[in-house]
C-alpha cells in the first residue's frame, strides 16, 4: 500500500471529548436530521440562537477533553516517514486551535467547520488530496464515526480505520475497526514503507 497522507477525524480519534449527542440533538429540537446542516438551514434567529447553544456545549466538552493514548508517537512516526498529515474536524476552529495547543500537536493541514466543508460530505477530502496533489488510493482516512465512513467513501478513499470499541457498530462498511491509536500504529507499521 503507497500511502502519501493520513486524514484524522479530531474528536473522539484525536481526543476523547464527553459529548451526550442525545442531549444535544433534543435541546437543539434537530428533528432527527444532521446537527451541522439542520442548523445550517434554519432561518434567523433562530440560527444564531441555536448555534450558541451548540457551541455552548462544544466549548464545555472541549476543556474536559483528553489526548487519546498514542497519538503524539503515531504523528512523529508519520513525519519521519514523510506521510502527510491532515485534521479534518466538524467542530469550530477555536475548539480545534485550543486543542492543538494544549497538546502541542501539528497537522500538515488543518480544516474546521469555518472552511464550509463538513463531513459527511466529501468535499474536506477532497481539498485536502487536491491541495496535496495526491489520489484517493494514496490516503487513508482515521475516524470514529459513520460521518468519516460517508466522507471517505465519497471521496472514493478505500483505506479506512475507525478507532472504536464496539466493532459490530461498523459491521456494515467495509472499515477497519481498532479499539485503540497503538493498535492503529502496529497495523500502519505494518502496511506503510
Amino acid at each position: 500500500m503507497k500511502i502519501k497522507g493520513i486524514i484524522f477525524d479530531m474528536d473522539g480519534t484525536i481526543v476523547d471529548v464527553p459529548y451526550d449527542w442525545a442531549q444535544i440533538r433534543s435541546e437543539l429540537d434537530t428533528q432527527g436530521k444532521p446537527i451541522l446542516s439542520y442548523i445550517q438551514n434554519l432561518p434567523e434567529p433562530q440560527k444564531s440562537q441555536k448555534w450558541a447553544v451548540l457551541e455552548g456545549f462544544e466549548e464545555k466538552a472541549t476543556l474536559q477533553a483528553e489526548l487519546k493514548a498514542g497519538i503524539p508517537k503515531l504523528l512523529k512516526a508519520m513525519q519521519q516517514r514523510r506521510i502527510k498529515t491532515a485534521l479534518v474536524s466538524n467542530n469550530s476552529q477555536k475548539n480545534v486551535s485550543f486543542l492543538l495547543e494544549k497538546f502541542s500537536l501539528e497537522f500538515d493541514r488543518v480544516m474546521s467547520r469555518e472552511s464550509g466543508l463538513c463531513k459527511p460530505s466529501a468535499e474536506p477530502f477532497l481539498k485536502v488530496l487536491k491541495e496535496w496533489g495526491i489520489a484517493a488510493e494514496e490516503c487513508c482516512v482515521v475516524g470514529d464515526s459513520v460521518f468519516d465512513i460517508l466522507a471517505a467513501q465519497a471521496a472514493d478513499i478505500n483505506h479506512v480505520f475507525i478507532i472504536h470499541m464496539d466493532k459490530d457498530r461498523f459491521k456494515d462498511y467495509s472499515v477497519e475497526v481498532l479499539a485503540t491509536i497503538p493498535q492503529l500504529q502496529e497495523h500502519l507499521d505494518i502496511l506503510l514503507p
